[in-house]
Formats: C-alpha cells, structure tokens, sequence
C-alpha cells in the first residue's frame, strides 16, 4: 500500500476557532478569507485534504496550501500579505521641496509656477509635479479677488444685516434692492455656431454694441421673488420710481414694517429720496457696509440672471434685452425659491479677522 505525504498536524484553541466562525460567515469578509476559513474548519475535523477538497469544490493543491500556511502562521497566515510595488523613486525631500518652492517662490520669468517650470526647477516630471499639487490643494494657476471693507461700522452693519437675513422681526418684510447698471445690449457680428456632438457651441469674439439698460430688483429674502424692472439710467430719480413702484405692489399688513437692504451708492442717499422715506416710516433702510456688496442678496440674483440669461445672449437692441430680462423675471416668480443664508455674524467677522492677520501679521 502507497502511503501519501503525511499532513501537517492542525489544532485550533477556542480563540482561533471563534474567529475562523466569524470570518467564514461575516458579510464583509472577502470571499478568499472566508474559503480560507471553512477550509481550516474542516481540517479541523480531522479529514483529509482530498475529503476537504471534494467537499468545497476546490483542488487538494488548495487545501494543503492553506493547511499549512496555518500551521506555519497560524491565522497570520491566511490574511493575504501585500505585493511588493515598485520602488519609490520620489522622497519626502522631494515632496517638501516642491510643496515649500510652490508657496514661497516664483519662478524669475513668470508670475506662478506651471508644472513644466517646476519639473525643469526640481528636476521631478510633470505628472510627479501635477501629483503632488493635487494632494495638497495647490492650484498656482488659478487666482482670486478679495477686498476688505474699510467702513468703521463694518461690524455693526454686518451684524444688522444678517440679523436680518437669519432671525427676521415678526411681522416684517425683508428686500433687498440694488441696481444692475449698464446691461448691455450685445449682439454678435457672425451667426451662431450650435452645440454640436463633440463640439462646444461657439460665437465670434467680437460684438455690435445696441446701448445699455439698468435693471432695478428687490429680493424678497423670504419668498425669493423679485421685483424688477427696466431704466434708461440709474440716477436717482430712477430709484424713486423704482421705490414707488415696489411700494405700490407690496401687500401692507397694519403694523408690518419694510425692511430694505440697500448698499452705499449716491443716489440711495440724496434729498428726495430721503423726504420719500421720511413720509413712509415703515420703511427702515439698512446700509450694507462699503466694499461689502456680498452682503446683500440680491447681488446673487444678478449673478443668475447674467449667466442664465444675459451673458451668453445675442440682442439687437435694448428693447429686445429688457424683454429677455423681464420674462426672466416672470419665469423665476412663478415658482421663486429663497437663498439660504448660513453664515452668521460671528462666522463671518472671524474670517476677516484671519484675513487680515494674513495681510498684516504685525496685527496692527
């Protein structure tokens, strides 16, 4: 009689058999833990490789592989060891050096840094370079604009007005009112090229101009409808007749005061403009402070309404822009939706706070 290879000896503690029962059943066990485990199991019994084999549906090979595997490593030995990569070829030196040259230097011919000089500078390639931006957020290509406002209310302005945004007075309404100057009536000196399959639409650089329009809104921060309409020009007496007309198609409650989020332009302060207020006390006017024009809401509208509708548009002339702008308009009231504001007073202040520790760490 031929006798086979003797197998190696297999006995589990309680311990390691608890856990091959746990990895065998356990949903989130990877399918090659999980036959590792029942296969140890059965050896466990005390039957053969060939027993195990023919009972799971795998080669003896398998089973004897594993069997001693655990012996040799005990549950160490079925969780599968990592495959060696290839070498690293780029050091925490490397990395550093990159990241630092990124955020204290420029190079001598260009204002930024673009992955090609920096390859050339550090002798790294441009897909390491690329990489290692990517992982700390740097973006040296792209910039942005950003003014402090100087106003010596600035706190208590910024506190009035978002005070208003996120804990209004009961019995009161909130709009925010400003002016889009200067909308101009562009048309393109070419037609229209469309969307097409793997084609962007495309217009010609160059335009006719066909004059100008001021769009007058106020933002009910509540409902998000918008009261607009179009002037000729912006001067003061044009806001008067804006305010009349908004006044004419709100409707007043006895007792309901009108609040109005306005920013610091001129015409907001003359005269007339003040004796109208001053003979309609339900209107308190609250001023945005200067550089600050974020604050008011409607100013997001503008920005909707300018690349939804205006931007890429083509008019032949002024008439045809304020009939786009006023369907517009009649679109958004039909089904309004508010902006959500959720910055407090004190989330905002401490970030210019930081600001402007940034600009003048002396902290003077």
């Amino acid at each position: 009689m031929t006798m086979g290879r003797p197998k190696a000896e297999l006995i589990l503690t309680d311990e390691e058999r608890s856990q091959l029962e746990r990895w065998a059943r356990r949903p989130k066990s990877s399918q090659r833990l999980a036959q590792r485990s029942r296969i140890i199991l059965c050896c466990a019994t005390g039957r053969t490789n060939c027993v195990v084999a023919e009972q799971l549906g795998i080669t003896n090979v398998t089973v004897g592989k594993w069997r001693q595997r655990f012996v040799e490593h005990r549950l160490d030995g079925l969780v599968d060891e990592p495959r060696p990569g290839a070498p690293r070829t780029i050091s925490d030196e490397h990395v550093e050096r990159v990241v630092t040259m990124t955020l204290e230097t420029k190079p001598s011919n260009a204002t930024h840094w673009s992955t090609r000089s920096m390859a050339e500078a550090t002798g790294l390639t441009q897909n390491a370079i690329w990489r290692i931006w990517n992982a700390f957020g740097l973006q040296p290509h792209r910039t942005k604009t950003f003014k402090l406002s100087e106003d010596p209310l600035f706190i208590d302005k910024v506190r009035d007005v978002v005070g208003l945004y996120m804990n209004p007075p009961e019995n009161a309404l909130v709009l925010c009112i400003d002016e889009k100057s200067q909308v101009q009536a562009l048309d393109r000196t070419q037609p229209l090229l469309p969307m097409e399959p793997w084609q962007v639409e495309r217009h010609t650089h160059d335009y006719a101009r066909h004059g100008t329009t001021s769009l007058f809104a106020a933002l009910n921060t509540k409902t998000g409808e918008v009261i607009g309409r179009c002037h000729q020009r912006h001067r003061h007496q044009e806001f008067l007749k804006f305010i009349k007309h908004v006044d004419k198609l709100i409707e007043k409650q006895p007792g309901m005061e009108i609040h109005l989020v306005m920013d610091n332009y001129a015409t907001h302060k003359t005269p007339a403009v003040q004796r109208w207020f001053a003979r309609h006390p339900e209107y308190i006017v609250h001023f945005t402070p200067t550089s600050a024009s974020w604050l008011n809401q409607v100013e997001r509208f503008f920005a909707e309404i300018t690349n939804r509708r205006i931007r890429r548009g083509a008019f032949r002339s002024v008439l045809q822009l304020r009939q786009a702008i006023m369907d517009y308009l009649d679109e958004h009231n039909e089904n309004p939706r508010p902006f959500i504001w959720t910055a407090d007073a004190d989330l905002i202040l401490s970030r210019v706070a930081n600001v402007c520790k940034r600009i003048n760490p002396s902290g003077h």
